[in-house]
């Protein structure tokens, strides 16, 4: 038998398809998982848990599917926006924005079965958002309660091609004003064109009203020259009967739409740097910064699905990848110089794509594949290498929603039809394309919690924040929380920065010091300072509770000594004074579900939720209280210590594991999930009533695994504790008979 010391030394491959078992001939093999679940995987080759989930605010009709979109106002106000049916919610600094009390909130046109075909674009305090059903709006912020979704009313246009029939149109008046009649000389018009604009001769107006197919109200907005019949004139391109766009974006100073339902695959340029104004200047001598109308030609229907402004624009329709510029020398594109050329066949979803460094991400028109447009010198154009080939089946249940949290980590969060979360970790630079896996905590009738959609701010902090939609079952009914991502980073030398819980909700009390000696029969406590302190309630100083019922002052009064089975002692100036507290109330959101704790740094026994609190077992100043979730990593097979060619398929046995762990407490190490060897932290050097410090340092643990042909190896958290691990390294002997 060959004895061998094998190393695992990243993990960078993140989770790979079960169909890629028998590939240890890939270099990614050994670099990659079975299973990466509730685990993030770094750049730098570490697999992490992921933090937890802070709950925020309810949706505002939980049984409605609900979507969040992004809005960033500057580089210090960053907010995040709950679009429900027919109305917007607002978030910022990791809260809801309320107005005297209640969930600030206007009034928007898109029911819930619209709300993920919106698509969006924001320039400074405005977003331009668009849906073919709808007009296109902007939303504009003047304050955190200010807000206001108006329509887009275009200037002079776009429009539909010119009429080349022989119908004419005659108009009662043709300078600017309203109530004027607009009569064509055959069926023209019908109800829903009232809206829309319409061309006649050199000016335009607005239909205000419709009388019959031939006859209708008009507002003239520029004048038309004259009012007698004229086969010159053309219908808005977007309206009620037409549609409107349904993809925007913005390009070299101009407003981009493309996508009408009944125009899917023309794009509209506005004016150069005049984002509302659509003036073709048709009829007229073009100039370079006169608005653009351009229709892809094709072979069969491409729908326009995104919109995407990279070095070039980058249009996503359901056939192919399209490039649009001005030509050579990278010229800017003008009415007489746009090209768009087609650049790939793999055609897009109906999913916004989100630009990654110098490429673009895309779901392919299967929602199963993210392809990666990036150009390639060596082809001279741009190629889209498949990202999920190597873990496909981590899109089982199609992909509906991406989103790009660049710091700290570069990952690609997205959210599958089933309501998993899963990610990617993408630095192309560094050769990282890992994807890992996220069930979060709590439960959605008999399956898993629902992740239904996620958007990223980013914010001044080092961290961009992840937010999202879950829909669970909370005591019997269908809840939707919005929740946010807590931070990568924590504090190892403060076991109270811990978050790895879901739906987390979090306490923290005040502490002071003594600024005078006691004994152990004072009743009256001088502190430091009272602010931040309960009216009355109980202190810990040293091992000791006590209980105070007033304040005076800076004392603390009526104190009754060794509360809780402690013991009555005397204590120093300088003491640390903590106000603990062991019912934790506010827990509706959570109401019936057994909840995981974590109190001052230092795991609880689990609590059933009544009444929307629950009774601690022990008194705590900083309790975390939410949804327990189990991280788990799962190794390749292991492909060492053979001495007649591969290890793979022969009987062998891991005796013996070295785990190299960053700032870790609590893990578990073993072949299967039945057969774990929880790892030691504690030491006799550790006090009980304390969290145990974060261990940096590499663990060795027996392995509890038997002779067999697999070689698996699992790594489990369980607990709300931190686990980073950095590499493996198994002691096994294989047998070569």
């Amino acid at each position: 038998m060959a004895r061998v010391a094998a190393q695992l030394t990243n993990f960078t491959a993140g989770e790979l398809s079960p169909r890629l078992d028998g590939r240890n001939d890939l270099a990614k093999y050994s670099a990659g998982c079975a299973t990466v679940e509730n685990m993030v995987i770094y750049p730098h080759g570490a697999a992490a848990r992921r933090p937890g989930t802070q709950y925020v605010a309810s949706v505002k009709t939980p049984a409605n599917k609900t979507r969040l979109i992004p809005f960033e106002f500057s580089t210090e106000q960053t907010y995040i926006l709950e679009f429900g049916n027919t109305y917007i919610r607002f978030y910022r600094d990791q809260g809801q924005i309320e107005s005297g009390g209640s969930p600030y909130e206007i009034v928007s046109p898109y029911l819930t079965a619209e709300l993920f075909d919106i698509k969006f674009a924001q320039s400074a305090d405005v977003m331009y958002i668009t849906h073919p059903n709808h007009q296109t709006r902007k939303l504009s912020r003047t304050g955190h309660t200010s807000w206001t979704l108006t329509a887009v009313e275009f200037t002079n246009g776009p429009y539909l091609d010119t009429n080349t029939s022989t119908t004419t149109i005659s108009t009662s008046a043709h300078t600017v004003g309203a109530g004027v009649t607009m009569t064509a000389s055959a069926s023209t018009f019908v109800a829903t064109d009232v809206g829309r604009q319409v061309r006649f001769r050199d000016g335009y107006g607005i239909i205000t009203a419709f009388t019959s197919v031939t006859v209708v109200t008009i507002e003239i907005l520029i004048d038309m020259g004259s009012s007698s019949s004229s086969a010159d004139w053309s219908l808005g391109a977007f309206s009620t009967t037409t549609g409107f766009p349904s993809c925007v974006s913005f390009f070299e100073q101009r407003l981009v739409f493309a996508a009408s339902i009944n125009n899917p695959q023309t794009v509209y340029f506005s004016k150069s740097g005049d984002y509302e104004n659509m003036d073709a200047n048709i009829g007229g001598t073009v100039a370079d910064d006169d608005a653009i109308i351009y229709t892809i030609a094709s072979n069969q229907v491409n729908a326009i699905r995104f919109l995407t402004s990279a070095r070039t624009l980058i249009i996503g329709t359901a056939g192919g990848e399209f490039v649009v510029s001005g030509g050579g020398d990278n010229s800017p594109i003008t009415p007489t110089n746009i090209m768009i050329k087609k650049q790939s066949n793999h055609g897009a979803a109906n999913v916004d794509a989100i630009s990654v460094g110098n490429a673009t991400l895309f779901l392919q028109r299967a929602k199963r594949k993210i392809r990666e447009l990036a150009y390639n010198f060596d082809v001279d154009g741009y190629i889209a290498p498949d990202l999920t080939i190597l873990a496909e089946h981590i899109t089982e249940g199609n992909v509906v929603e991406m989103a790009y949290q660049e710091e700290p980590l570069a990952i690609i969060w997205c959210v599958r039809g089933d309501g998993q979360l899963i990610a990617l970790t993408y630095q192309r630079e560094q050769e990282v394309v890992a994807w890992h896996r996220h069930i979060l905590g709590g439960v959605f009738g008999t399956g898993n919690a629902v992740v239904e959609s996620v958007a990223v701010i980013p914010t001044d902090d080092s961290e961009y924040e992840l937010y999202m939609i879950v829909k669970r079952t909370i005591n019997g009914a269908t809840a939707r929380y919005v929740e946010y991502l807590h931070t990568f980073n924590f504090d190892q030398t403060d076991n109270t920065s811990f978050n790895y819980l879901d739906s987390q909700l979090s306490l923290s009390k005040s502490q002071t010091t003594l600024t005078a000696d006691i004994n152990a029969t004072a009743t009256t406590i001088p502190v430091a300072s009272v602010s931040g302190l309960s009216a009355s309630g109980k202190i810990k100083i040293g091992g000791e509770i006590i209980s105070y019922a007033a304040i005076s002052s800076l004392d603390l009064t009526g104190c009754t000594r060794g509360q809780n089975i402690t013991t009555a002692t005397s204590h120093t100036s300088g003491d640390t004074v903590k106000e603990v507290v062991n019912i934790i109330a506010g827990l509706d959101h959570l109401e019936g579900q057994t909840v995981s704790i974590l109190v001052d740094g230092a795991t609880h026994p689990t609590k059933v939720v009544a009444s929307n609190q629950i009774t601690l077992d022990r008194f705590g100043t900083d309790v975390k209280v939410g949804l327990q979730y189990t991280s788990i990593l799962k190794t390749m097979r292991i492909d060492a210590g053979s001495q007649d060619g591969t290890s793979q398929g022969k009987t062998k046995r891991i005796y013996e594991v070295t785990a190299r762990l960053y700032e870790t407490v609590g893990v578990e190490v073993g072949p299967d999930l039945n057969n774990m060897e929880r790892i030691p932290f504690r030491t006799s050097a550790n006090p009980m009533d304390q969290g145990i410090p974060p261990f940096t340092g590499d663990k060795q643990v027996e392995f509890r695994g038997n002779y067999d042909t697999d070689g698996f190896m699992m790594v489990r958290q369980t607990q709300p504790l931190p686990l980073t691990l950095l590499s493996l390294y198994p002691r096994l002997v294989t047998n070569d008979g």
